[in-house]
């Protein structure tokens, strides 16, 4: 009952619903939402895959589903969640992966929940970009924000997909203003455990450098993305958001922190090799890989500070600095007392 001197009703928390939650990311997400870090209801996790058992956590809904099949509907259509949080892509493709798949899933899966979302009457859904939705452009500023085009490059799959979603998710914002939106454009994450395609390329003998590009990486905290992605299922301002660390590292000062010394090669040379080593299958990589390192977008992450209220709590050096000391074996250490030792990684590794 409602009156004078009587305050209403506290808003009840949201049913969340998350897809990849068996992911690295979805699984930090997880078990933070079933931690209680943030007031929520009933949590439930889908996934093409089974989640490992030290995954599960008591009060979570797991649900075993493709996000490209009509599984997904009829979970949400079920569950009916006031959030959903699409993490569902593919990041690192798969050995026998093909560009067709990849869209499937990245493009046509991320339609498929956004239609559930809609059927179901889902209040928000949130969704991880990436700052590869950018592109990899000699033009791109030195520090990118939120109102530069979102351009990606057509021969990075990831990049271009990311881009392709942003697009779709910008016509539902018109077309269904009702659907609250919050994307996150993601910098390259690292935590004390993070093993992928972009630290494939730190972990290099000799790391390699373009000459004359100092190929900057931003970092951010894996705990500071599931803080933004709390932040926004409980409630904070919807928009798209860059989310890195303060600062910027370049591959010469992240190999010095290893105790290594960059390769330093010119463009042309290879752009040529690529070209030959391609065809042969002597790598996975062709020449328009150099603009992945030459022109790396270098996310500023000012209004998700000021706007969206989260302050990354390690900042790009901070957070290499914890991936350093979490590998393991533990790695040696250089003449400047900092841990130390490009076949590489594509844009699937965030940015």
């Amino acid at each position: 009952m409602e009156g004078p001197g009587v305050p209403p009703p506290a808003a009840r928390p949201p049913d969340v619903l998350v897809t990849g939650a068996a992911g690295y990311l979805g699984s930090l997400l997880v078990a933070a939402l079933a931690e209680g870090r943030v007031p929520v209801g009933r949590v439930m996790a889908v996934d093409v895959r089974d989640p490992p058992a030290e995954a599960r956590r008591d009060g979570v809904e797991w649900v075993r589903a493709d996000v490209r099949s009509p599984d997904v509907a009829d979970a949400v259509s079920r569950f009916r969640p006031g959030v959903v949080v699409h993490l569902a892509s593919i990041v690192t493709p798969g050995k026998d992966s093909h560009r067709a798949f990849e869209y499937s899933v990245d493009v046509l899966g991320t339609e498929n929940v956004l239609r559930a979302c809609a059927a179901a009457s889902v209040e928000r859904i949130v969704v991880t970009s990436s700052g590869a939705a950018y592109g990899y452009h000699a033009d791109n500023p030195p520090w990118i924000d939120e109102d530069r085009p979102l351009r990606g490059n057509q021969e990075f799959a990831y990049s271009w997909h990311k881009r392709l979603v942003e697009e779709m998710l910008a016509r539902w914002r018109v077309e269904r203003p009702e659907l609250s939106q919050v994307v996150f454009r993601v910098g390259t994450i690292l935590g004390e455990t993070t093993r992928n395609q972009i630290t494939a390329l730190f972990e290099k003998r000799r790391p390699l450098a373009i000459r004359g590009s100092d190929s900057p990486f931003v970092f951010v905290w894996d705990q500071d993305v599931v803080g933004c992605i709390l932040r926004a299922v409980a409630g904070g301002p919807a928009g798209a958001y860059n989310v890195a660390g303060d600062g910027a590292l370049t591959i010469h000062e992240i190999a010095a922190r290893m105790g290594k010394r960059c390769r330093v090669l010119p463009a042309w040379l290879l752009r040529a090799a690529l070209a030959v080593l391609k065809p042969l299958r002597l790598t996975r990589y062709g020449p328009e890989q150099l603009d992945f390192l030459r022109y790396r977008p270098v996310l500023d992450n000012a209004r998700l500070k000021s706007r969206f209220g989260y302050v990354p709590r390690l900042t790009s050096s901070q957070v290499f600095d914890l991936y350093l000391r979490g590998r393991d074996p533990p790695p040696r250490w250089g003449r400047h007392g900092l841990p130390g030792g490009l076949e590489g990684a594509g844009p699937g590794g965030r940015t």
